[in-house]
C-alpha cells in the first residue's frame, strides 16, 4: 500500500511520455489524473481479481506489470484474464526489466489457475507491440480504446499458451 503513490506517478509520467506527442491538452490531462490516483492503486490491491508486481531499483519503482482476472478479450476467444499494464521507464528500457515483468505476470496467471492472458496496446506503438509478439503473443483482433468521445485503435494481443 505504500507504493500506491509511487505507482500513480509512475503511470503518469509512461502514459504521458508514450501518448502526448504534441502537448498535453485538458481532454488528456483529465483523464490520466482521474484515472492513475493512488486511490486506485489501493482498491486494486485488495482486489483479489487483481494482481500487481513491481520492479524496484535503488531509488524506487522503475516498472510494473498489473494483471486482472475476469475481464473477457473484446477480440473473442475464451481469455478472461487481461495484461491491463505493463509499464517500464523509458529510461530503464534494455535492462530487460518488462520481460522479466511479463514472465512474472504469467507466472501469476498459472499460479492463479486464470486464463493465458491477452492485452490491448495502442496499435501506433509499434515498439510495445513488438516486444508482446517477440515474447509469446499473436495479434487476435482491434478494439478501441476511448477517452471521451474519442476513440483510439488498439491492437489486442492473446498470449499463446500458459
Amino acid at each position: 500500500m505504500e507504493d500506491c503513490s509511487s505507482l500513480a506517478a509512475l503511470s503518469i509520467e509512461i502514459w504521458a511520455s508514450t501518448y502526448l506527442h504534441y502537448g498535453i491538452s485538458a481532454h488528456f490531462a483529465d483523464y490520466v489524473l482521474a484515472y492513475y490516483t493512488p486511490a486506485r492503486f489501493a482498491e486494486a490491491l485488495q482486489n483479489p481479481a487483481e494482481g500487481l508486481l513491481v520492479s524496484q531499483n535503488l531509488d524506487g519503482i522503475d516498472g510494473y506489470i498489473r494483471v486482472t482476472h475476469g475481464r473477457p478479450s473484446p477480440a473473442g476467444g475464451a481469455s478472461c484474464t487481461e495484461i491491463s499494464t505493463l509499464y517500464v521507464q523509458p529510461r530503464h528500457h534494455g535492462r530487460s526489466i518488462g520481460r522479466h515483468l511479463l514472465q512474472a505476470g504469467l507466472q501469476l496467471c498459472r499460479s492463479n489457475g486464470w486464463d493465458a492472458p491477452w492485452l490491448a496496446s495502442n496499435s501506433e506503438n509499434s515498439r510495445a507491440i513488438s516486444f508482446y509478439l517477440r515474447n509469446g503473443f499473436e495479434h487476435a483482433g482491434l478494439t478501441s480504446f476511448r477517452i471521451s468521445e474519442a476513440e483510439y485503435a488498439n491492437d489486442v494481443l492473446q498470449y499463446s499458451s500458459l
